[in-house]
């Protein structure tokens, strides 16, 4: 009787918690638009209950039963609301916010406490307004995504110009780059010096460069989430711009008012249409034409519906491609050369609620890249025709599917869990050459590798103590090749213990493995760096990250200081061997190209400190970035086996960013970057090898001579021994906003390397003549090469 008492007791102590407590929850959106906002801090006034809403809006409280309380719902750029209300049954409440306007933003006194750095468990994390990124000084006035992040801490930029980034230590392809869960492979226009993300697309931008959460995987370095905008189910609205490089176009709004909206945003350069004058004016009278082209083009979309008050349905997609071709023809040959990538992604979301706790997501996507270069030659001889062609394409296709739960038993507890599969399909490289100039076709090729990526993971951010936060997760990943499962535990922690008010010490952990592999020569960014999977001879990359650190919240003015220190060690990262490249190939057979043969497998290490204070709102905002770090690899069939510093090992890095509201139509900004010089290697020594053969020539005298001298050969040292100068650049704009009664423009003037700092692009080893007395003898010298001087630039925005 006893044992039948004591579960039945159990169960009724339950029952009697569960009518002490009541569930309020719902949507908050935006007013005017009806967009839904992540990230929106809901709370209790005067209590220790608060939440926050997920990426698709939806929050929920669970709380004691009162006969009164106010709900407040606060977000960084809107007006505060606050609802009086009774909580002594379940309730449904639906928020709008609206946006505050500048005047209004100015006179704010004092920072609202539920916004604070310091009381959020999640570390390592950058959120970046999208108004504050469109007034930062800008390259050729093109508003990017990715250079903004370049001036955060422990992201190193890569080579000047370059969009590529570098999160403590890591290369470009352990980030995990998403777009409305798409994962985008290559995000690079221009041979990297723009990236494919149009700013006037985008709703939220939000990178994590250590203590990752259970929900994400797949990458070793960082996670960049980034969340289209849904377009606005109240009327119609547009913006856009003109500027040096491109012009842009986005258009928002109902398709059903109310019910449901379309976005559509396009960007086209137009280099090929603004050089082509010049180029046939520099070929008139030349008996050999040459026609390069070059340009780029994107195009996002999508579509929401609400299907009733507990589904909404979202579809989207975003399309780029580049484009470069030169033509040359002459009255005895042609040839015609291209190089074109492009990714293309599509995702279609159902949100349900199921209940007033639980949130459920499920998706749909599809990622593709591909690369290609072709080339075809053609020769006009006296008595008959030679030609010659080549092609080399490499494709990487994603399908997948996911499903994630947000389930909130309790104000103590925000509970996520959930699963995905992705069918991979790469293709690593195809090579066809064929023609009259050599004596056989040649197809050599990695047939199609098809795999399995899947995961499970849950995660819980409990609230322990009222001054301790803990995110605790578990994600269990694999990867199935042809012949072999690789299933890999990855276990995530992170804590926040607040020590004041505004202050709070905060710790994560946090296993990744990677599975996909990117091989690159040039560490540019470029197309041809190769996609590769796991194989069954390649295992997946793996990383273990140790992270600790201070956050600090003042009120007046409204500012965050974080510092944080951290120690990343990683394993199975790849590297070309000495020598190869993705076209190069080994062995004889005509149909085999493994570029297995032609990688390496190391470890590698980063530790370093990062500093930050930044100010996202006022009159006065931006901030100072600093970063103190190093960076180690070591391959056993590089650089002897001995340890060396990375291309991008960067020592210091040094970012200050100002935005200046001078008045309502004034805005003035201006930013600093400072970082030390890439690790190069360059030759120590050069000698002149002897030949081969040996073959004798006669001398106008009738002499004999045996010529021994061979080639010019270099001698390298150690790997990356040799540092590049420290780079530095400072940029300003100016931008002028007028406000009519249907629309509102901006025109922004920049100037890019404002004091014409020459920063090193590459260097080379250059001989020069001497002359020393009557003699005159050949010397090296190690020149630097820049690209970029004082470049000004300026563009006309609009938004009706």
């Amino acid at each position: 009787m006893r044992f039948l008492f004591t579960p039945l007791l159990f169960l009724v102590t339950i029952a009697a918690l569960a009518q002490d407590r009541i569930t309020i929850s719902g949507f908050v959106k935006e007013s005017g638009s009806q967009e839904q906002l992540p990230g929106v801090n809901v709370y209790i006034e005067n209590s220790p209950y608060g939440s926050v809403t997920n990426t698709y809006g939806f929050y929920s409280l669970t709380l004691p039963r009162t006969d009164s309380a106010r709900i407040s719902f606060s977000f960084v750029g809107y007006e505060k609301v606050t609802r009086p209300m009774s909580l002594l049954r379940d309730a449904e409440l639906n928020i709008f916010l609206a946006t505050i306007t500048q005047l209004e933003e100015v006179v704010v006194s004092a920072r609202k406490q539920e916004d604070y750095v310091s009381r959020d468990v999640q570390m390592s994390k950058v959120e970046i307004p999208i108004q504050q990124l469109k007034k930062i000084p800008a390259f050729f006035g093109e508003k990017d995504v990715l250079r903004v992040l370049q001036l955060m801490p422990g992201v190193q930029k890569g080579t000047e110009g370059q969009t590529g980034l570098y999160v403590r230590g890591g290369g470009p392809d352990q980030n995990l780059i998403i777009l409305d869960d798409a994962v985008v492979y290559n995000a690079n226009h221009l041979f990297g010096f723009f990236s494919i993300f149009n700013s006037d697309a985008l709703k939220s931008v939000e990178l994590t460069k250590g203590g990752f959460p259970a929900r994400y995987g797949g990458r070793l370095s960082s996670v960049l989430e980034m969340n289209m905008k849904e377009g606005s189910k109240e009327k119609l609205h547009g913006e856009g711009g003109i500027g040096l490089i491109s012009s842009r176009l986005t258009l928002e709004g109902p398709i059903s008012k109310g019910k449901s909206s379309f976005l559509i945003s396009g960007r086209r350069t137009y280099i090929d249409i603004l050089a082509a004058p010049f180029i046939a004016q520099s070929q008139q009278g030349s008996d050999s034409q040459v026609k390069p082209g070059y340009y780029f083009y994107d195009l996002n979309a999508k579509m929401n519906y609400d299907l009733g008050s507990k589904d909404k349905l979202y579809v989207s997609g975003y399309f780029g491609r580049d484009k470069f071709h030169a033509n040359e023809k002459s009255s005895d040959s042609e040839t015609r050369a291209g190089l074109a990538w492009g990714n293309a992604t599509a995702t279609m979301r159902w949100n349900h609620v199921l209940n007033q706790k639980l949130f459920v997501n499920t998706s749909l996507i599809y990622s593709n890249f591909d690369f290609g270069v072709s080339s075809y030659t053609k020769e006009i001889n006296a008595n008959d025709t030679d030609e010659f062609s080549l092609d080399y394409n490499s494709k990487i296709r994603d399908f997948g599917g996911k499903i994630d739960f947000d389930f909130y038993p309790s104000t103590k507890h925000a509970v996520k869990f959930g699963g995905l599969a992705t069918f991979h399909r790469f293709v690593p490289s195809a090579l066809a050459i064929e023609g009259s100039f050599i004596d056989n076709s040649i197809e050599r090729s990695v047939r199609p590798v098809n795999s399995l990526e899947a995961g499970l993971y849950i995660e819980d951010t409990w609230q322990a103590l009222e001054a301790f936060k803990i995110n605790a997760g578990f994600r269990l990943s694999s990867f199935q090749t042809e012949t072999k499962n690789y299933i890999r535990p990855e276990p995530r922690f992170s804590a926040a213990l607040r020590l004041a008010k505004d202050f709070s010490f905060k710790a994560s952990y946090a296993q990744m493995n990677q599975y996909v592999h990117l091989l690159s020569n040039t560490g540019l960014g470029l197309p041809t760096d190769l996609w590769v999977p796991t194989t069954d001879r390649i295992a997946p990359q793996q990383s273990r990250q140790v992270a600790v650190g201070f956050a600090k919240d003042l009120e007046k003015p409204a500012i965050t200081l974080t510092l944080e220190g951290y120690y990343k060690a990683m394993d199975n990262i790849l590297n070309y061997k000495e020598g190869s490249s993705f076209l190069s190939f080994n062995g004889e057979n005509a149909n085999e190209l493994s570029w297995e043969e032609n990688v390496t497998a190391g470890k590698g290490w980063s530790y370093g400190a990062e500093f930050l204070i930044q100010k996202k709102t006022g009159r006065f905002s931006g901030w100072i970035g600093y970063t103190l770090s190093w960076t180690y690899w070591k391959f056993p069939e590089l650089n002897f086996g001995r340890t060396f510093f990375p291309r991008y090992d960067r020592r210091h890095d040094l970012s200050v960013v100002g935005i200046y509201e001078l008045s309502k139509r004034i805005t003035l900004s201006a930013t600093w970057v400072y970082g030390t010089g890439n690790a190069l290697t360059l030759p120590i020594s050069t000698y002149t090898g002897l030949r081969d053969n040996f073959v004798p020539r006669v001398t106008p005298e009738g002499q004999t001579v045996i010529d021994w001298g061979g080639r010019e050969v270099n001698e390298y040292g150690q790997k990356n021994s040799f540092r590049a100068e420290p780079f530095h650049r400072g940029d300003v704009a100016i931008q002028f906003h007028k406000k009519k009664k249907r629309h509102e423009r901006t025109w922004e003037f920049g100037i890019y390397n404002v004091y014409n700092r020459r920063n090193p692009f590459f260097y080379n080893i250059d001989s020069e003549n001497v002359t020393e007395g009557s003699s005159v003898r050949s010397r090296k010298t190690l020149k630097r090469y820049s690209l970029f001087p004082i470049l000004p630039s300026f563009s006309y925005n609009f938004k009706f």
